[in-house]
């Protein structure tokens, strides 16, 4: 197998985690991921391992792997880590960004709006993901990037329970709109405070869940 056919295992057995598929706790035979995703047992063991070490899997002694059970304190850590590091890539997002990155948001920006007005929270969902992606690249920041990705993929699946909480859209939807509102104004400041309201209020709804 080549190196990308690895990475294209690891994101669809990170995605089964995401959704739902694999629920916290649940172990992962090797053999049975090499016979669901068409693969064999050594690179479901290597994906297991990526996976592993981005924090969604967990490796035990003698046992083998299993999906890693993460508490509402460890997602309140995890997004406080996030609010850090998500404000200042804002900022320079801000500072750095292109005029194609300023396309791409302002597609984003719309789709946003339209997702909340139909009601549609899995598209509202995946366009929020998309426009993490764009001011990550935006920003150009690559310790930030390799430091998110990280703890994006450990705060997924508190995070997509979130977004379909009756009334987090109409919240969270206008704080999403103020940041790439910001970003497209080139005002860092702006976009940071805008990222930390946003995060802070994900903190809120986390802590009252």
């Amino acid at each position: 197998m080549t190196e990308d056919v690895h990475s294209a295992l690891t994101r669809d057995i990170r995605d089964a985690i995401l959704v739902g598929e694999f629920v916290p706790g649940q172990r992962l035979v090797e053999t049975d991921l090499g016979d669901r995703f068409g693969a064999s047992r050594a690179s479901a063991r290597l994906a297991l391992l990526n996976l592993a070490n981005e924090g969604l899997v967990e490796r035990l002694p003698n046992r083998g792997a299993r999906v890693r059970a993460i508490t509402v304190e460890q997602a309140v850590e995890i997004v406080e880590a996030r609010l850090a590091l998500e404000a200042l890539v804002a900022r320079k997002a801000a500072e750095r960004r292109s005029e194609e990155d300023a396309a791409e948001l302002r597609v984003l920006r719309e789709g946003i709006e339209r997702a909340i007005a139909g009601g549609d929270l899995a598209e509202y969902s995946r366009l929020n993901q998309e426009m993490d992606r764009v001011l990550l690249a935006a920003s150009g920041h690559e310790l930030a990037a390799d430091l998110l990705e990280r703890l994006w993929a450990q705060s997924a699946r508190h995070q997509f329970r979130l977004a379909y909480q009756p009334g987090r859209a109409q919240v969270s939807g206008p704080q999403h709109v103020a940041i790439i509102d910001a970003v497209l104004a080139g005002d860092g400041p702006a976009a940071e405070a805008a990222t930390r309201l946003h995060l802070e209020s994900v903190l809120d709804a986390l802590r009252a869940s």
